[in-house]
C-alpha cells in the first residue's frame, strides 16, 4: 500500500555508465526503468544522479533518501586492502568515487540510504568490511548466486533464485512482514565480513550474506537482491520503509529549518537589532 506524504520525498538515485559504443558515440549513463518507478509509485520522487564527486553536496543537500544501485561492475579490492585476486573483477572508477562520495555524505548526514547489489557492497567495504571477489572461487560450493557473468544484463536468461532468511530484531525484519522468503539473485560478489557498528540481517542458505545495515543510524541498509522488481509483498514493504524514512528526514530537515528561521527572526526584533 502507497504511504501517503504531504510533500513527496526526493530520493537520489545512483546511475551506471558505460564507455561509448552501442547506444552512443560517446560514454552514456543507463539504468533500468524500474529502479524509478518503484520509487514514484510509493510516493516519492526519484532524481537521477550523474557522477560528479564534486557535486555530492549540491546533490545531497536536494535529496531526503539516496537509493545506491547495481550494476555490471565490482567494488575496487584495494578498497578493502586486498590485491585483485580475480579475473571476473570488472571496475568502473568514475562511478566508484562518486558513489563513495554520495555514501559518506549520506551517512554524515543521517540521511536514509538503501545499497541495493553493488550498492551494498560499496557500503559494506565504505564502513569497514570485506568482500570474496569471486563466489565461485571463495566458495566452491555456494548456490547459484548469478546466471550469468555479466550479473546486471541476464541477455534474457532467467535469473538465479534462492531464499534469504532475514535476522530477528533486525531494521530489515522491522521492514518486512517474513523472517524468510525468495529473492532473485544476480551478482558474483557477496560481502565477507562487516565491519563496526553494522550487522548482517539477511543470509542465504549456503551462508552468503544478503543484507547488512548499520545500527547507529535511521536507515542505512543494503540488500543483495533487486527489491525494485518488486517480485514479492516484501520487496514492496522494504521499498516502502524506506521511502518512509526518506520522508521522515525530511520533515526533520523543514522543522530544523523552520526553528532556525524562527530564531533568526527573534535576533533580528530585540531591541537594537532593527535593520535601518
Amino acid at each position: 500500500m502507497q504511504t501517503k506524504f504531504q510533500s513527496r520525498p526526493v530520493i537520489g538515485v545512483t546511475l551506471d555508465s558505460e564507455e561509448a559504443g552501442g547506444y552512443a558515440d560517446f560514454p552514456w549513463y543507463a539504468l533500468r526503468q524500474n529502479y524509478m518507478n518503484s520509487l514514484a509509485e510509493l510516493g516519492a520522487v526519484p532524481l537521477a544522479l550523474p557522477h560528479h564527486a564534486e557535486l555530492a553536496d549540491e546533490y545531497l543537500s536536494m535529496c531526503d533518501g539516496i537509493v545506491v544501485t547495481g550494476g555490471a561492475f565490482d567494488v575496487p579490492p584495494e578498497l578493502f586492502n586486498e590485491q585483485q585476486t580475480s579475473d571476473q573483477v570488472r571496475l568502473k572508477p568514475a562511478r566508484t568515487e562518486f558513489e563513495k562520495a554520495i555514501v559518506k555524505g549520506a551517512m554524515q548526514r543521517n540521511m536514509p540510504l538503501l545499497g541495493i547489489c553493488g550498492g551494498q557492497q560499496l557500503l559494506a567495504v565504505l564502513t569497514g568490511g570485506t568482500l570474496h571477489q569471486h563466489i565461485p572461487d571463495a566458495l566452491p560450493d555456494a548456490l547459484e548466486h548469478s546466471t550469468t557473468v555479466d550479473t546486471e544484463n541476464a541477455g534474457g536468461k532467467k535469473r538465479a533464485r534462492h531464499p534469504v532468511e532475514i535476522v530477528e530484531g533486525s531494521l530489515l525484519s522491522r521492514c518486512v512482514d517474513r523472517d524468510h522468503y525468495e529473492v532473485n539473485s544476480s551478482h558474483h560478489q557477496a560481502v565477507k565480513s562487516v565491519g563496526p557498528g553494522c550487522i548482517v540481517n539477511a543470509y542465504a542458505p549456503d551462508g552468503v550474506i544478503e543484507g547488512i545495515e548499520c545500527e547507529e543510524y535511521d536507515f542505512c541498509l543494503g540488500v543483495q537482491w533487486h527489491p525494485e522488481y518488486q517480485q514479492h509483498p516484501q520487496d514492496t514493504q522494504l521499498l516502502n520503509a524506506f521511502v518512509a524514512a526518506s520522508a521522515r528526514y525530511q520533515q526533520s530537515m523543514r522543522t530544523a529549518g523552520k526553528a532556525m528561521t524562527e530564531a533568526m527572526n527573534d535576533v533580528i526584533a530585540r531591541p537594537g537589532n532593527e535593520q535601518a
